[in-house]
């Protein structure tokens, strides 16, 4: 299908551009190595909606595991530096098999490596999106992975964690329609499906409350890194910037192409009113995030009900160091994130003017840099 074609049917699509992560047990099949029989079922889904004009991103776990087996240790081995050696390993067998699946369907697969670091600074976030989108309108089904080798568990700074969170970021870079985040349980349950009979699936969440934290939870693991607790705050931060989110077993017949249309599968996760835009989507991904603003239920207010600024006089407690200029959480009096924005002031500036009247910031700090903590065009509230 030409470009041109893609793009008259595109408001015709339930949804045009897609992010599909496959998770580790999706990928061997609950065994140690990569199935290529699962593999290939994920691939023709791909294909077809590729072949529709769709926009389609894959973040792929499965070169750790992939490593391991390449090297005959079947099983977990503790310590960052064997993983590392294992994604080495692995990563360029996991990328082959993609290639040689989608190749058979005539499809051009990409590779981007991406840490947390990288995506930290606000140009590097932004060379992130423009090659991920020239990707895209290249027809080019782009593979992305956390690169395992320079992001270590140490340095929480630098690493993802987990391919979840790094999906929902890739979502939230490109600005997709839909993130799916495929794996081997059906979705979110009210309870663990393994010990509970009476446990429901949940076909859909509203909202991300403590109640859904909990359920979380209490769900069984995975082969992977990434067990429901972290589709959960996947599903949070791609929400928040106005993506749709499921989860679901990938190992379902066309569930992918069933997804795509809109269908009932899995559990599905309502976006925001309304996508943010580019800068506010980098603020609110947390990953610049240096600390936190507790405001009284009067600031509280105004900022989510009337879009004001934040001011010193609403403010009752600070998180963290930060410096001017840094992003900081904000937070209601019962702990609630109501957002995040930019600081006018450092933390300690800012334990010296809190609960303080805007005109008497000169007289306590001997300087100012405006009325506002957080000006309102310097603000994200969710």
């Amino acid at each position: 299908m030409s470009m041109k074609k893609a793009s008259r049917n595109q408001n015709l699509l339930p949804y045009h551009r897609i992010v599909a992560k496959f998770g580790t047990s999706l990928l061997t099949g609950g065994s140690d190595s990569l199935n290529q029989a699962i593999m290939s079922a994920l691939v023709e889904q791909v294909a077809e909606l590729h072949r529709q004009g769709r926009e389609l991103i894959v973040v792929s776990s499965g070169a750790i595991a992939s490593g391991r087996h390449k090297m005959g240790l079947t099983t977990k081995v503790k310590g960052i530096p064997l993983k590392q050696v294992f994604f080495s390993v692995g990563q360029g067998r996991l990328m082959y098999v993609w290639e040689q699946l989608f190749g058979q369907h005539d499809i051009t697969v990409a590779q981007a490596l991406l840490s947390k670091a990288d995506l930290a600074d606000r140009s590097g976030y932004l060379n992130a999106r423009n090659t991920l989108l020239a990707l895209l309108e290249l027809g080019v089904v782009c593979i992305v992975n956390e690169n395992d080798v320079v992001a270590v568990d140490e340095i929480q700074e630098a690493k993802f964690g987990d391919n979840d969170n790094l999906s929902a970021m890739v979502a939230n870079l490109v600005d997709a329609d839909l993130l799916l985040l495929l794996t081997d349980t059906a979705g979110l349950y009210t309870a663990d499906p393994r010990a509970d009979p009476d446990a429901r699936l949940i076909s859909q969440v509203a909202k991300i409350d403590a109640r859904i934290e909990k359920l979380a939870a209490a769900s069984p693991g995975h082969l992977g890194t990434g067990g429901m607790v972290t589709k959960i705050e996947a599903a949070k931060l791609a929400t928040a910037s106005g993506v749709s989110v499921v989860i679901a077993d990938g190992r379902k017949p066309g569930a992918i192409l069933r997804l795509a249309k809109g269908e009932a599968v899995g559990t599905r996760f309502v976006p925001a009113a309304s996508k943010l835009e580019s800068r506010q989507r980098w603020m609110l991904s947390g990953l610049t995030t240096r600390g936190g603003l507790v405001v009284d239920e009067g600031a509280a207010l105004a900022l989510k009900k009337q879009s004001r600024s934040l001011l010193p006089a609403g403010i009752r407690e600070i998180k963290g160091k930060f410096g001017r200029g840094d992003i900081v959480n904000i937070y209601d009096p019962e702990g609630n994130r109501l957002g995040c924005g930019i600081s006018n002031y450092s933390a300690s500036d800012i334990e010296t003017i809190k609960g303080t009247h805007s005109k008497g910031i000169v007289r306590r700090l001997g300087y100012d840099y405006g009325s506002e903590v957080v000006h309102r065009n310097n603000l994200v509230v969710l």
